[in-house]
Parts: structure tokens; sequence; C-alpha cells
């Protein structure tokens, strides 16, 4: 089973950036579709956005608006969620995960998330 590890998580200014990070320990890492989610205090897990597991295709949830990449080295077994523009008042704990779809339900297993944190 994929273990996962976020991190790049922290404290940013609205309209600053940040880099998150997945390491994942699976023996074939370039077989998976991956996928970023979130979860705010008291809310809802919510998808942000996927990348096939060649990095061929990439979706996005729409609340991103173009300002996230996600990305993805299989040599390294690396995944990773370059964020810009970020929107104040967002704190949520991002994780990363295996699977393909715009629902939480469409993937699993999870990490431990890394928190991020906007103020403005």
């Amino acid at each position: 089973q994929m273990q996962l590890v976020e991190s790049g998580g922290g404290s940013v200014q609205a309209g600053g950036s940040l880099k998150l990070s997945c390491a994942a320990s699976v023996r074939t890492f370039s077989d998976f579709n991956m996928g970023w989610l979130r979860q705010a205090p008291g809310k809802e897990r919510e998808w942000v956005a996927t990348i096939t597991w060649t990095g061929g295709s990439t979706f996005y949830a729409d609340f991103v608006e173009g300002r996230f990449t996600v990305s993805r080295d299989n040599d390294k077994n690396m995944l990773y969620l370059q964020m810009n523009n970020l929107k104040p008042g967002i704190t949520a704990t991002y994780y990363c995960a295996e699977g393909r779809g715009d629902t939480p339900q469409d993937y699993g297993p999870w990490g431990q998330g890394t928190q991020v944190t906007v103020s403005s």
C-alpha cells in the first residue's frame, strides 16, 4: 500500500505562493494517478487537483482559477502543488492521495496532510 508524506505547508500572506510536496513510498509510483485535496476546519474535504500517471493531463477544481499547478517527478516518487496568488482567509490541510476524480471518495490512502494558512 502506498504511503504518502506531505510537506511544504506554512503561513503566507494573501497573494503569496507556496509549493507543497508529497513523497510517495511505493515501488511503481508512475502507475498511479494522483491528486491533491484540502480540508478546512469544520468543512468537508474537497478536491483541488489531479494529475494522470504520466503527468500528461491535469485537472483542477473551479476555485483554483489558474493559480495552482500540479506536477510530478516519477523518478523521485514525488508529487507537487505550486500555489500562487493565494487568497486570504484560507486555512486548510492539504492532502495528497492516489486516485482520479473530483470527489474525496475517489481517492485514498491519505497522508497526514500539511497545513496552509493564508493571512490578509
